[in-house]
């Protein structure tokens, strides 16, 4: 079984190699969409019974290991020196310094590589991470997906 939970947060990125727009300060109204597998728990009394994860607990998870780390700050590459010192020059602001380039590709790969052992069998019933939709438009979206064995 699969279930997916959805959740909002505003960020501001660039992508300083971009030829267009993007290479410049922005910002977008994300979305994420978390996906897991796993077996439907069948244990009468308890208050999962029936799921395969509580979705208010998928939600808990995300926020805790993810979405508040990225909500309202600022995406910003290490590599981009200009953006890290200028942003590191503002008291009190918001950022998240990143390993790669804050594309939505980058970004949904980072969201699984945090989110992958937060959602490990937390039950018992096989449950794990399947896909991150990283939303940064509402008509343009990425998607992490967990290989396959060859």
């Amino acid at each position: 079984m699969h279930i997916t939970r959805r959740l909002e947060f505003d960020a501001g990125h660039r992508i300083p190699d971009h030829g267009s727009q993007c290479r410049h300060l922005h910002g977008h109204r994300y979305a994420i969409e978390i996906t897991l597998s796993g077996e439907i728990i069948d244990k009468a009394g308890d208050a999962a019974n029936g799921m395969v994860m509580d979705f208010s607990q998928v939600k808990t998870l995300a926020l805790a290991h993810l979405v508040d780390d990225w909500d309202h700050a600022f995406l910003v590459f290490v590599g981009d020196k200009a953006i890290v010192d200028f942003l590191s020059g503002l008291p009190g602001h918001k950022t998240a310094i990143l390993d790669r380039v804050p594309t939505a590709e980058n970004l949904a790969r980072l969201a699984f590589e945090r989110l992958d052992a937060v959602y490990r069998d937390t039950y018992g019933n096989h449950l794990r991470l399947e896909r991150i939709r990283l939303y940064e438009t509402p008509n343009c979206w990425a998607d992490a997906l967990r290989p396959r064995p060859v």
